[in-house]
């Protein structure tokens, strides 16, 4: 298997600037989603950036030229601090958006941010009615509370983005999840099939959708995107595990996006951690810009030089950029790999085997993002949660 020699990378030219940041305010949330893109290893409060730490990295930030700041989680609104985070973002002009639950923020709170120059909130739900996504979500109640904060973003006149992550326990309500979107008076809605990594990965048999659930689902959004033209954009992201071509993931590893972990880990996507064999620089260790044009764990996938040459001579090498690399690792074992979600690669037939095999395990159990469960996971193995079927 190949990998990239870190030790002196490819000197693939960094892109001029990021066009976004996700800022990983804290891992605490009141939810327990068995999909989320967390990894396993929770930080704890005690680990997180303080406030000030935080305001430097917003001015590094737009000092680098981005344009946007996605303000996440775990659960942003944890953070007693965000409405100075926020009020920073605004003076150095950066576009801001919150990715919450909405259970923790009530329409004083949300006012606040508002006024401090929140610009656009995206919303989670973990399904269309109040049983499943208090089950999925593990928080009883927190469906009602949804609705009042979809209330209250909507009398303030923020853009709204429903986010309905998919997956076998809930596509069955994908219909009523639209319906759902339009009652909002959400602009825009993702349907999002879960993404196999982290908790994901570990909960594959309780998620995977068979094809024809994939195929169904696909029907339904194309004919309500023709249906709902001109009322709600409907976004679309299906599962890489039915894919023929790898999808262009982040627009390409360090080439548009750059997220910061709550401990100030800076990665090439949300998911990089996940990915054992690379070391991420630490924020403000060095500065945003230094990481970003010179971290060894940036250089190592950027660009094209770095790719295999199944991929190197690929047409698409500037299209998808080699797909995704925390994919490649958690299914080969090695990130510098051909995305098995190719259907060029070696690995393609092993990943739609296990697409196969999940989507017929007809388990309904989870195993809940908590600490605890995420450090028995982590102990378990001393490798990335590797599968070879």
């Amino acid at each position: 298997m190949s990998t990239p020699n870190l030790t002196s990378p490819a000197p693939a030219a960094a892109p001029s600037f990021p066009l976004a940041i996700l800022a990983e305010l804290t891992h605490r949330c009141p939810l327990q989603c068995p999909y989320c893109s967390n990894p396993l290893a929770l930080e704890a409060a005690s680990a997180e950036l303080d406030t000030a730490t935080w305001v430097k990295a917003i001015e590094e930030v737009a000092d680098l030229g981005a344009l946007q700041i996605h303000f996440s989680g775990g659960e942003p609104t944890s953070r007693k601090d965000l409405e100075v985070l926020v009020t920073k973002a605004s003076e150095v002009g950066l576009y801001s958006n919150l990715i919450t639950a909405g259970v923790l923020v009530g329409e004083n709170r949300l006012s606040q941010l508002a006024d401090a120059g929140l610009e656009h909130v995206q919303l989670s739900f973990q399904d269309s009615e109040a049983a499943g996504c208090d089950r999925i979500g593990g928080l009883k109640g927190s469906f009602e509370r949804k609705l009042e904060f979809a209330k209250s973003v909507n009398a303030l006149d923020l853009p709204l983005t429903a986010n309905m992550v998919v997956h076998c326990q809930n596509l069955a309500n994908l219909e009523t999840m639209l319906e759902l979107a339009v009652k909002l008076s959400a602009r825009r809605v993702e349907i999002a099939h879960v993404q196999y990594y982290g908790w994901a990965y570990v909960n594959r048999a309780a998620l995977m959708p068979t094809r024809e659930q994939l195929q169904r689902a696909t029907e339904i959004v194309e004919e309500a995107r023709e249906r709902l033209k001109g009322i709600l954009v409907i976004d679309y992201v299906v599962p890489d595990y039915y894919a023929q071509r790898p999808k262009s993931c982040m627009g390409g590893w360090g080439q548009q996006f750059l997220n910061i972990s709550p401990a100030g880990r800076v990665l090439p996507c949300h998911a990089a951690e996940s990915i054992t064999s690379l070391t991420f620089d630490r924020f403000p260790d060095k500065s945003l810009r230094e990481i970003w044009e010179t971290s060894e764990a940036f250089l190592a996938y950027r660009g094209t030089d770095w790719m295999p040459e199944l991929c190197r001579t690929c047409e698409r090498r500037e299209i998808d950029w080699g797909g995704c690399r925390c994919q490649a690792f958690a299914i080969t074992g090695s990130a510098g790999n051909v995305d098995p979600a190719c259907a060029l690669s070696p690995d393609h037939e092993m990943l739609q085997a296990l697409a196969e095999t999940d989507s017929q395990a007809e388990s309904d159990d989870f195993l809940y993002r908590t600490r605890r469960t995420g450090q028995e996971l982590q102990n378990t193995s001393d490798k990335p949660l590797v599968t070879a079927p």
